[in-house]
């Protein structure tokens, strides 16, 4: 198994069939190891970008009748089970199926994990993932037995830490809205001002939204991109209602969307023709970039499969690098993998064939 050199770039695939991590020190040639877990679907897989490091992966666990699991090993080695996973307070009368998204703290804190699970609900651990607690405002929140599953479940998929504060925290599941605290998660706010939920009678309900990802603007005063079912979204660091950029895209339904690491105000997404056809519009995969928080958009298509290409792009199947010029990375539901590194304008398959591709993101080795 080669070894991944300091400063590489690292691509961490979560598919059906297991865990891929791919490395390079120069993103031209790539290096893969894996599967992880192998067999078993990874739903998200991630390096800590608090050490370059650490690698944590959310799959089942079979040792409890495929319950979940936490996956935590070094860059380069095995994976194994860690002591817990998330689990819901006995009488709460529910029962944890899957973990969904793994959510590093901030560097000050270096054991600090979050996990977002299925069915919705919001867990830390202080510990690297070894015990757990959850934060019951949020879980065990009045209303929520009204909250309906999406066509993947009743999932928190989506969790950010502040940047500047670990008191700020995000949460999107679908389909119920977008949840924030200021205060460490002792209490929550909806947060869905001006977010249409086109398919419900009133359009613009207080809950009820298909939130598909959220993402930091990396501008890092609290500005967030939102793709939804129904558009894609900003909202500037005042918070407050969000602004609607899907006008310039060619349709406003998709899952990814990924925020430029290096660049404020810029983000990449890859739209689908529906909810109804979940296939990239023309048949033609592309992905579309803006410089300016949605104000415009540019298409880019160069080395993407098309025309006749019918592959889907999924809520984590899209992520950037933190290099110069900066790397996107790309994985479809037909096992496509395509990397980016001159900041979309140009790609090239990284791998044709792998199981589905539930999640990627990407990092650099430390």
């Amino acid at each position: 198994m080669p070894s991944v050199k300091k400063d590489s770039a690292v691509v961490l695939v979560g598919t059906k069939k297991g865990g891929f991590i791919f490395h390079s020190p120069d993103r031209r040639r790539w290096s893969v190891q894996g599967p992880y877990c192998a067999g078993m679907p990874v739903y998200h897989m991630i390096l800590d970008p608090r050490d370059g490091r650490t690698v944590y992966a959310a799959a089942p666990n079979p040792g409890e009748v495929w319950g979940p699991g936490l996956y935590r090993g070094r860059l380069g080695s095995g994976l194994a089970l860690s002591k817990a996973a998330p689990k819901f307070k006995e009488g709460s009368g529910l029962a944890l199926t899957r973990i969904w998204h793994l959510e590093p703290g901030l560097p000050d804190s270096p054991d600090t994990l979050y996990a977002g699970v299925e069915p919705a609900a919001l867990f830390r651990s202080d510990d690297r993932g070894d015990s757990w607690d959850g934060f019951d405002a949020l879980n065990h929140r009045p209303g929520r037995e009204n909250w309906q599953p999406g066509f993947g479940g009743l999932c928190a998929h989506s969790v950010l830490v502040g940047p500047r504060d670990p008191r700020h925290l995000v949460v999107g599941i679908s389909s119920v809205g977008t949840f924030e605290s200021r205060d460490g998660g002792e209490s929550w706010t909806t947060e869905n001002g001006n977010v249409r939920a086109g398919f419900l009678p009133n359009p613009y309900p207080e809950t009820g939204q298909c939130i598909h990802h959220l993402t930091w603007d990396s501008a890092g005063d609290g500005s967030i991109f939102h793709q939804n079912h129904c558009g894609t979204y900003h909202r500037g660091p005042q918070g407050g209602a969000w602004t609607e950029i899907t006008k310039g895209l060619p349709s406003d339904f998709g899952f990814a969307i990924a925020a430029d690491p290096l660049h404020a105000r810029t983000a990449y997404v890859a739209p689908l023709v529906g909810g109804e056809n979940r296939v990239p519009p023309k048949s033609q995969l592309a992905v579309w970039k803006t410089t300016n928080a949605g104000r415009t958009w540019r298409r880019f298509t160069q080395g993407l499969p098309g025309p006749a290409a019918y592959m889907g792009v999924l809520r984590e199947a899209m992520a950037t690098d933190a290099k110069d010029p900066v790397g996107v990375y790309l994985g479809t539901n037909t096992g496509q993998l395509y990397a980016s590194r001159n900041e979309g304008e140009s790609w090239k398959a990284m791998s044709v064939t792998l199981p589905p591709i539930l999640s990627v993101s990407a990092g650099i080795a430390r």
